[in-house]
């Protein structure tokens, strides 16, 4: 699990990755990339059978994942907006009965649980656009072979091959 340090902008308070920045949904700015036009479509690698990646391919991959690195940047500034409104609800808990305060509590950490998943869905997101935009998507972390392009279209955040991440979830 990635751990997490607090950073402050002028502008955003979030937890990050250390090394890494995270700029506002609101702004509309992304991790800097050579963009869907640097990919040479031809450079991607397939598995036997299937047909090269084209240029449309590609392009409708980076803005997907352009789309939901916004979506989920979103979705954590709404996570942690109710989270500190639920924060700042549990000291209000004068006269609170055990159900009350249980309650107050299972929705905190459903709140949290929410956002946290949505920052490693994020981080993952941010890692494939990188691998895309630069070296290495499409291939198989572990072994080295080609995930396969269906697989890429249906999961583009795949990192493993599918005979490799069967071998991980056996583990």
């Amino acid at each position: 699990m990635t751990t997490t340090a607090r950073r402050k902008n002028t502008t955003d308070t979030t937890l990050v990755a250390p090394g890494r920045t995270r700029t506002p949904a609101a702004a509309g700015a992304r991790p800097a990339g050579g963009g869907a036009e640097s990919v040479d479509p031809a450079e991607l690698p397939v598995r036997p059978g299937e047909e090269p990646w084209t240029s449309e391919e590609v392009h409708e991959l980076h803005a997907e994942l352009i789309s939901d690195i916004d979506r989920l940047q979103h979705e954590i500034g709404a996570a942690e907006a109710a989270i500190t409104g639920l924060m700042r609800d549990s000291n209000d808990g004068a006269g609170d009965d055990q159900v009350d305060a249980g309650t107050k509590n299972i929705s905190r950490e459903s709140e949290l649980a929410l956002a946290n998943n949505a920052r490693d869905s994020l981080a993952q997101t941010e890692h494939a656009l990188a691998r895309l935009e630069g070296v290495g998507f499409g291939t198989c972390e572990s072994c080295g072979q080609a995930i396969g392009k269906a697989r890429m279209q249906a999961f583009p955040r795949a990192t493993l091959c599918v005979q490799c991440k069967a071998k991980q979830e056996r583990r």
